[in-house]
């Protein structure tokens, strides 16, 4: 599983102008899914997602994870991410996980998200969805479960 994480002010998922999902101060993860996750890949993306230092200490450096820092989680599934751009100018997709798996396992990743941090919101898989963010740093970083 590939999570983009990007520390934020604040994000919102919408969707056919109905609010999905919010958070204040805290991190947004764009989630793709490739062929071959399972479950255990999910927890750990999961950890990392919340073990990964990106919020200033008192000293102003990077280390303090999410769970220390308190802040909201938005996950939001992004097809995208698991294309094969190595060649061409046209994205190639036969490396994500197949629509209902990769959906199961978003779900998953949401559930286990919700049961051990708050709070947690999260996009719609398979929606037409937009993301409102504001990244403060900007801090993006790619992280594999």
């Amino acid at each position: 599983m590939i999570g983009l994480i990007q520390r934020v002010s604040r994000a919102q998922v919408s969707t056919q102008g109905r609010l999905l999902g919010r958070i204040d101060r805290g991190t947004l993860g764009l989630i793709g899914v490739r062929r071959g996750d399972d479950r255990a890949a999910a927890d750990r993306l999961l950890e990392r997602l919340l073990a990964y230092r990106i919020f200033p200490d008192a000293a102003g450096r990077m280390n303090v994870a999410l769970r220390e820092a308190g802040g909201g989680l938005l996950l939001v599934p992004q097809f995208t991410l698991a294309a094969d751009t190595h060649k061409g100018t046209r994205a190639g997709f036969s490396a994500a996980a197949p629509a209902q798996e990769a959906q199961a396992l978003f779900a998953y990743l949401v559930r286990q998200a919700a049961a051990r941090h708050a709070p947690v919101a999260s996009g719609e898989f398979g929606a037409d969805m937009q993301v409102e963010l504001v990244n403060d740093g900007p801090v993006t970083f790619w992280l594999e479960g």
